[in-house]
């Protein structure tokens, strides 16, 4: 496993474009990455679409990368948003039965609401929202969560309750 010390200037090569930097950087945490999307998408050809599409946005995303939190989790994230989007591309969530919400009979065809609820979304916090996301559209289990977040399972229950009750507020604003 690579530390903190020797990660630092793998990332600076790798943002300058050094491929096997970016390689040497991310070996270490390939099997938890697919780990992560397995899990998310329940389907290896799905975990593997989304492990290819957290590498590639991984490798766009490391100019951003400020090092606030460590480079695992940061990547960790990544993949589980990968991994979320293949699954959202493959099914449609009932959106509206998330947030225990009456859809709004302007809404005929579901797009305007699913562009209501992304938006809506996006006023949550991102522990919350990501919290949110793993359970509802990667049906993933509180435990998985709070093993994913590195939280108490009780932290991970406070804070679906809170997006949910977030979300609710948002789309009644709108």
């Amino acid at each position: 496993m690579i530390d903190d010390a020797s990660e630092a200037p793998l990332i600076d090569r790798a943002r300058d474009g050094d491929a096997r930097a970016f390689d040497e950087l991310l070996r270490p945490h390939r099997d938890k990455l697919w780990g992560i999307c397995v899990r998310v998408t329940r389907n290896h050809a799905d975990a593997e679409d989304a492990v290819q599409d957290a590498m590639v946005a991984i490798w766009k995303g490391l100019p951003r990368f400020r090092g606030e939190a460590a480079f695992s989790t940061w990547t960790y994230r990544i993949a589980a948003n990968a991994a979320l989007g293949v699954v959202r591309r493959r099914r449609e969530v009932p959106v509206a039965e998330i947030f225990d919400i009456e859809p709004d009979p302007g809404f005929e065809d579901g797009v305007a609401m699913h562009d209501e609820i992304q938006a809506a979304l996006r006023t949550v916090p991102e522990d919350f929202r990501v919290a949110l996301v793993l359970r509802e559209y990667g049906s993933l289990t509180y435990e998985e969560i709070a093993e994913h977040q590195g939280i108490p399972v009780q932290t991970v229950k406070s804070r679906l309750n809170r997006a949910r009750a977030a979300v609710r507020a948002a789309l009644a604003v709108t």
